[in-house]
């Protein structure tokens, strides 16, 4: 099966800097890279929830490039640099944009670096099928 590389309309520079894809789908799957709360320039956000908000606002934006939205994620892992003092920041960033229940799974991952960043979430959507 030949791997479909998605990326959003508005793509940042770190994909070109690190080669990487924003996703790929494989049949009804989409496995979306780890996506971090960067502006436009590829640098990281340095308020953290605005971060947070800025990582979730770029998962969307390749959900919707696959035809996809927050709805459709079956998968999240996310990774935090202090996740102990981070938490309740993540939460309710988290709750603003998944709403209510069914929640998709959640793995979170306590890390010491990811590249100036202090967030990357990524994540498995199922592409629903066109009517």
């Amino acid at each position: 099966m030949q791997r479909e590389l998605i990326f959003p309309e508005n793509r940042h520079s770190l994909y070109e800097k690190h080669r990487y894809s924003a996703a790929i789908r494989s049949g009804d799957l989409l496995f979306v890279s780890g996506q971090v709360g960067s502006r436009q320039d590829g640098t990281p956000e340095p308020d953290f929830e605005r971060q947070v908000q800025l990582a979730y606002d770029s998962l969307s934006a390749v959900l919707a490039a696959a035809g996809c939205t927050l709805d459709d994620v079956v998968d999240v892992t996310t990774f935090h640099t202090d996740p102990a003092n981070q938490l309740d920041t993540i939460m309710k960033v988290r709750e603003g944009v998944l709403g209510g229940p069914p929640y998709p799974n959640w793995t979170a991952i306590g890390v010491n670096w990811l590249s100036g960043f202090d967030f990357e979430i990524k994540a498995i959507a199922r592409i629903p099928e066109k009517s």
